[in-house]
């Protein structure tokens, strides 16, 4: 590998933001699954049911709550 290769990288890889929609898609997906997990441990504590409205519940938080943080 060329030396200069890495220098180029690292100046493209900083300069872009990447596609909003890909962003977008990438943070339901991700908070839906640690939405899951979430509900699903406080289901073993016994402390939270696992149902589609509680795994939903979390994901809208966790969403809004990683937009909110990408966005400050």
């Amino acid at each position: 590998m060329d030396d200069g290769d890495a220098e180029g990288f690292g100046e493209g890889v900083s300069g872009t933001r990447g596609d909003p929609r890909i962003l977008f898609l990438l943070n339901v997906v991700l908070s839906a699954s640690f939405g899951a997990t979430i509900v699903w441990g406080l289901s073993v504590l016994g402390a939270a049911e696992l149902s589609l409205i509680n795994v939903a519940t979390a994901t809208v938080v966790l969403f809004a709550l990683t937009y909110l943080v990408s966005k400050s």
